[in-house]
């Protein structure tokens, strides 16, 4: 109790009553990116990046067999962000090392269960520790390709893996605090609203692309600083001079005394991130 609460606080208290007010349910979904190399056949070129998202594929109704963002019900006594924790690594085995919160999703009628609020993170994981595996309520997890671009006044979000093709038709509605906000006019057979959620989820991992603090949690503890522009080049959709890159880096990497070995060209030296 806090000994500085009134007693007329202390009774009030007593008697209040939260049952008495309507409440939504709470839950959580991450929107997972990675960027992915490709192989290609010509041994002599770098394989390629991709950025791609962690979908799970849904094991119960609603939206059976639909591909959505991990996640799933707040538990009493735990937060929201230990919910995320918990929830991407039960249905996906992958453990992020941490998670931005990039707001809440509470439209009317977003989930048919009922009045269930969607608070959205998105984290970033390094290659060199996922492999996802279906678990929990989810039947399969994959990671698929992004591309999202402008068509008009559409937004077209376009995911694949494979065989596996979604296409999702967004219009933008609005743009505050650096976040944009988007209505659905085709999910793609995506769960919920979840085209919406990756949507601004992409929006905020570009605006954070020119920080390069934010680049080197897509990447293992040493690498080359090709490896370091082609993250930066493919969250940001452009490309870099590679020595405009490199004077702009070099203020935030150190040089160790490894180099790459085993690739068709020759060895490029291995850097870290400088402490």
């Amino acid at each position: 109790m806090n000994n500085n609460m009134s007693k007329e606080e202390e009774l009030f208290l007593k008697n209040y009553r939260i049952e008495d007010y309507e409440r939504p349910s709470v839950t959580v979904d991450i929107a997972s990116f990675s960027v992915r190399e490709q192989e290609v056949d010509n041994y002599r070129q770098d394989d390629e990046k991709n950025l791609c998202i962690l979908l799970v594929k849904r094991g119960q109704y609603p939206y059976k067999d639909c591909w959505a963002l991990p996640g799933g019900f707040l538990k009493k006594g735990e937060s929201v962000e230990e919910c995320a924790f918990r929830e991407i690594e039960e249905e996906t085995h992958v453990k992020p090392v941490s998670l931005m919160s990039i707001g809440s999703f509470s439209a009317t009628g977003r989930d048919p269960r009922g009045w269930i609020i969607s608070n959205a993170f998105v984290s970033v994981i390094s290659e060199s520790s996922v492999k996802a595996i279906g678990d929990d309520d989810a039947s399969d997890a994959k990671w698929f390709r992004v591309s999202f671009t402008k068509d008009g006044d559409d937004n077209v979000l376009e995911l694949r893996n494979g065989d596996i093709y979604i296409k999702s038709i967004l219009r933008e509605t609005k743009c505050r605090f650096g976040r944009s906000e988007f209505e659905i006019k085709d999910s793609g057979n995506l769960a919920f609203d979840h085209a919406s959620i990756i949507s601004t989820a992409l929006t905020v991992l570009r605006s954070c692309g020119e920080n390069f603090d934010f680049l080197f949690d897509f990447l293992p503890e040493k690498f080359t600083l090709t490896d370091l522009q082609r993250v930066q080049e493919t969250i940001l959709n452009v490309s870099i001079l590679p020595a405009n890159f490199r004077r702009k880096i070099s203020g935030y990497v150190e040089e160790t005394d490894e180099a790459t070995s085993g690739a068709g060209h020759r060895p490029a030296k291995l850097f870290t991130r400088k402490k």
